[in-house]
């Protein structure tokens, strides 16, 4: 099957789903995008892309070559293989949703046939394959593993990543049986560099959730660190720069305003969560990381309180500027960005906050829209102080620690005389 062209069905076009659908496209395969948002389609169908990392070209290219976009689910029976690819938030106990897994099983199942490769790419805790997934799939009569193949492999996609995407990122995959990974590993195998095959989808579905707790516990480290530090008068920044002179048994991680993003901020919750529900007791590492990262917006606040303080400035009715919003530098995704929470907190200070980011003209707190400044020069010259949140390339950090604006910098990247580090 590996040297004919087959139909691909990738359900849910969102970061981790589009991005797929053009490297199956460029293998020369045929592709069914599956989305339920009515938006979604419309604007894909038109050229154009909601996704950071592929451009509104890109998209065009995809219709050129044969991409049909859809939202009726008796499509995915043309379909040869069949990704999943939704999102799978935070529930409201903590856990994960997996409402919109469920549902494309669902989907999938009025749809299945025999032959086909069935493997979900969604964030989850280790068993969702096997108790979740397969369960559904099977409703319909195909038995997994002998009637249909199933794997999981993790999606690794890091928005924004020059260096490193889809193509070039070892992909990781565990198979229902040892023919389902053979089989998960042929279709990948055309146009990912390397594979990775674990014991099963458990220890599949457990990779992921353990490289963004390994982030999400030492990121909380070095900003707990970055408060005592500052108490104690230790440069933190300064101290990580050697620390990572040594060439062996150190890796670097930095504080900042607080975790963002997609994972990070919600992938460990899943384990935790899966540890407390079938084990009974808490998975204590994660469970303090989460509560020292979530505490670091109001951390921030906190700090530009004292430097007003310092200038005899009342933090209630003083204009702060956040610069850049987005989670992560150089994108315009705003997902679980610290910057609302930061922001948040300095207005129940009495604050008047507003913005500017290069990649966002509109931003809501909590449904109320947040005053754009409509420069970077207007951010630095109209308010008592400055916080830079995210260092976005635009913006001119010799420029910035020039401009002789209070400035309170959570990245570790600005110097100058006014310029007061996390």
């Amino acid at each position: 099957m590996s040297e004919q062209r087959q139909r691909v069905a990738v359900v849910g076009l969102g970061y981790v789903g589009l991005p797929l659908v053009r490297e199956v496209i460029r293998a020369g395969h045929f592709c069914i995008g599956y989305d339920t948002s009515r938006i979604v389609r419309a604007g894909l169908e038109s050229g154009t892309s909601h996704v950071d990392d592929v451009a509104d070209e890109e998209v065009k290219q995809m219709l050129r070559e044969g991409l049909t976009v859809s939202g009726d689910g008796s499509a995915l029976a043309d379909a040869d293989v069949i990704v999943i690819c939704v999102p799978t938030p935070l529930s409201p106990d903590g856990g994960p949703d997996l409402t919109a897994v469920e549902d494309a099983a669902r989907t999938i199942a009025r749809a299945m046939r025999p032959g086909q490769l069935i493997v979900l790419e969604s964030t989850t805790y280790p068993g969702t394959t096997e108790e979740v997934l397969i369960p559904l799939l099977e409703a319909g009569g195909l038995r997994a593993g002998i009637d249909f193949n199933c794997a999981f492999s993790p999606e690794r996609i890091d928005p924004g990543n020059t260096a490193f995407g889809l193509s070039n990122t070892p992909k990781v995959i565990g198979g229902l049986t040892d023919a389902c990974t053979r089989r998960a590993v042929e279709f990948y195998g055309q146009f990912i560099d390397e594979i990775v095959t674990a014991r099963g989808p458990r220890e599949a579905e457990m990779t992921k959730l353990l490289e963004n707790t390994y982030r999400h516990v030492n990121i909380a480290l070095v900003n707990e660190m970055a408060q005592f530090c500052h108490e104690l008068d230790i440069d933190l920044w300064d101290a990580i720069r050697c620390a990572s002179t040594k060439p062996f048994g150190f890796q670097a991680f930095f504080p900042g305003p607080g975790v963002g993003g997609h994972c990070i901020p919600i992938d460990p919750n899943y384990l935790s969560h899966r540890v407390r529900t079938h084990l009974g007791h808490p998975f204590r590492f994660v469970e303090l990381a989460q509560e020292i990262n979530a505490g670091m917006p109001a951390y921030v606040a906190r700090r530009a309180q004292d430097l007003l303080n310092e200038e005899s400035k009342p933090v209630r009715g003083s204009r702060v500027a956040l610069l850049g919003v987005t989670y992560k530098p150089d994108i315009a995704d705003q997902r679980e960005s610290p910057a609302v929470d930061l922001a948040q907190a300095l207005i129940n200070l009495g604050a008047i906050v507003g913005f500017h980011d290069p990649f966002v003209r509109e931003w809501t707190v909590q449904g109320v829209p947040v005053r754009r400044y409509p420069s970077i020069e207007s951010a630095l010259e109209e308010p008592d102080i400055v916080i830079l949140v995210q260092a976005h390339s635009a913006y001119d950090r010799d420029a910035l620690g020039r401009s002789g604006a209070l400035l309170l910098d959570t990245r570790g990247v600005l110097a100058g005389p006014t310029v007061h580090t996390l």
